[in-house]
Formats: structure tokens, C-alpha cells, sequence
């Protein structure tokens, strides 16, 4: 669920996987390694979730609601 989610965002806003791993502080093979399964570390989650702008509970397919609560 995760996998497809972040590429599914990275997608959408047009990013390649070296530059959306620049963003969230990663090497290009550490994000590419999320995107074929990998399980996050919670601050690398965790900066990743902010980086879009949706919520972890959505991101681990807690729930199907993106948004934050704040």
C-alpha cells in the first residue's frame, strides 16, 4: 500500500524519484528501494507524509482520507 502511494503522489506532482528523494533528505537508491516495498523508518515516514502533505494513517493505508489533521 505504501509503495503505490508514494509513487502515485511522486507522480502527480511531476517529480522524478532522485528529486522527491532530495526532498525528503534520502539517497535516490533509499527512496527508490520505498517505492519497490521497503518498509520506512517513522522519521523517514514521517518526513515523507509532510513532504506531501497527507496524513501517515493514509500513507500506511490506515485510512482512505489524505488529508491532516491539525
Amino acid at each position: 500500500m505504501f509503495s503505490n502511494r508514494i509513487r502515485m503522489l511522486r507522480k502527480e506532482q511531476n517529480l522524478t524519484q532522485t528529486q522527491a528523494a532530495s526532498q525528503v533528505g534520502l539517497s535516490f537508491r533509499g527512496y527508490q528501494d520505498l517505492e519497490l516495498g521497503a518498509v520506512p523508518r517513522g522519521d523517514t515516514l514521517l518526513a515523507i507524509a509532510e513532504f506531501y502533505q497527507v496524513s501517515i494513517d493514509w500513507l500506511m493505508g490506515r485510512t482512505d482520507k489524505r488529508e491532516v489533521n491539525r
